[in-house]
């Protein structure tokens, strides 16, 4: 039986890397009862002394009164899980593929009339590197599959001729040889990037939607390697062209494939068109955290009512959110030693007592202490919001220069896109 809306409830969290204890932690902070459970055995510390962890999940499907899968790959648990009757936020095994088969993703996007860039498959760097001889142009390398979630060898080119591309290839060639598995060279188009977003109940898409700029490189100024994400800024709307243009197209797909969470779809756009790169369907990482720093309805009860199917419209501020990831060594990279020495159990340092805003992220809690663990350095995430994007981001660097990580490293320019890009939308009509 169903439990009446508002009373507190049992979240089981279904975590690849404990990305999610933020919104674990809020959802226990809110009166619910909260277990989670990590896969990853170097994050198993994630989450320890926030929220009660487990080891098993599945000895806990029928104390759960909703379960919430973190990533993509769960697709056939969750569908199996909803069969049973079980209330479930997550993927299907259709928008699994959407995400991790880069080549479905476009050809599904061919499919639902939408127009994507150009791109050409290879298995061999060799290869690429003769077709890119043989067409010179700037594009970007995509790793596919499993090897996409080293954010860091997304390369995206910038001489026209592609001999920035050619080089990367030689180095990955030498470094990675046959084990790199296949990847994608797209055509690389300049213009604004930007994600659309949207929560989906099984029967349409609620509304407001979310858009977001994603800031992905390690230092400001877009400089440095990618990062997969060093923080966003966003804002919540009824409307948008670019979400009409792609995932609106989706509705039907999505209803068939019975789909209960989220999914994003970033783009490419300037004056000729909407491009869509690639799907994200599932939370995006910190995109979650700083959208619920927008929603001002109970995180846990709106996600509830989500996974439930019903239909409301999601209670967001007006204004702007901004957020910014602070990472400490070896990120973005992965080198054990590094960890250890600069990073493992290091303190977070209050200054006030406050922590509104400040999300947790690969910590723990050891005697009230907030503790970095797990292996990749990224502790917390600090959001503001704001009526301006500059309110927003002043709240922001407010609540960042209210703690002290050792060591520590951020974005200072989060949200200074905005002013250049929104001028850019309005003109081509796409705000």
């Amino acid at each position: 039986m169903k439990k009446h809306s508002s009373l507190p409830k049992n979240f089981l969290f279904i975590s690849r890397w404990g990305e999610i204890l933020d919104l674990a932690y809020a959802i226990k902070n809110e009166g619910n009862d909260v277990k989670l459970y990590i896969a990853d055995k170097d994050s198993k510390e994630i989450g320890d002394g926030f929220v009660q962890k487990v080891k098993d999940w599945k000895k806990h499907i029928d104390w759960a009164d909703i379960l919430i899968f973190d990533y993509t790959g769960y697709g056939e648990e969750c569908e199996q899980l909803r069969a049973a009757g079980k209330i479930v936020f997550g993927g299907s095994t259709y928008t699994d593929l959407l995400e991790l088969d880069r080549n479905f993703g476009q050809n599904e996007l061919k499919k639902h009339k939408i127009k994507t860039l150009p791109f050409k498959e290879f298995l061999s760097f060799q290869d690429a590197i003769t077709y890119v001889e043989k067409n010179p142009d700037a594009y970007v390398i995509k790793p596919c599959g499993e090897t996409q979630e080293l954010k860091q060898l997304l390369f995206v080119g910038s001489d026209d001729e592609g001999l920035d591309v050619i080089r990367v290839l030689k180095a990955y060639d030498k470094s990675w040889g046959d084990d790199f598995g296949n990847f994608q060279l797209q055509k690389k188009v300049k213009g604004v990037e930007i994600s659309v977003s949207a929560f989906f109940n099984g029967k349409e898409f609620l509304k407001p939607i979310n858009v977001t700029f994603e800031h992905k490189k390690l230092f400001p100024k877009e400089l440095g390697v990618s990062t997969g994400e060093m923080g966003s800024s966003m804002f919540w709307v009824n409307r948008s062209p670019i979400f009409d243009a792609t995932l609106k197209k989706f509705e039907q797909t999505l209803i068939k494939h019975n789909f209960l969470g989220h999914i994003d779809i970033n783009c490419i756009v300037n004056g000729n068109g909407i491009y869509p790169l690639e799907f994200t369907s599932r939370f995006g990482y910190p995109q979650v955290f700083i959208q619920r720093a927008g929603i001002t309805e109970p995180i846990g009860e709106m996600l509830y009512k989500v996974a439930s199917g019903q239909t409301f419209d999601i209670s967001t501020k007006k204004g702007f959110q901004v957020g910014a990831f602070i990472v400490v060594p070896p990120f973005p990279y992965e080198d054990k030693k590094t960890f250890e020495l600069f990073s493992k159990d290091a303190v977070v340092v209050f200054k006030k007592d406050m922590k509104e805003g400040i999300h947790p992220m690969h910590l723990k809690k050891v005697n009230d202490e907030w503790l970095i663990t797990g292996n990749i350095g990224i502790a917390l995430l600090v959001t503001g919001t704001g009526i301006t994007m500059k309110d927003a981001q002043k709240m922001m660097n407010n609540r960042i220069g209210s703690v002290i990580v050792n060591n520590c490293y951020y974005r200072t320019d989060i949200g200074d896109r905005w002013l250049e890009d929104s001028d850019r939308l309005w003109s081509w009509g796409l705000l």
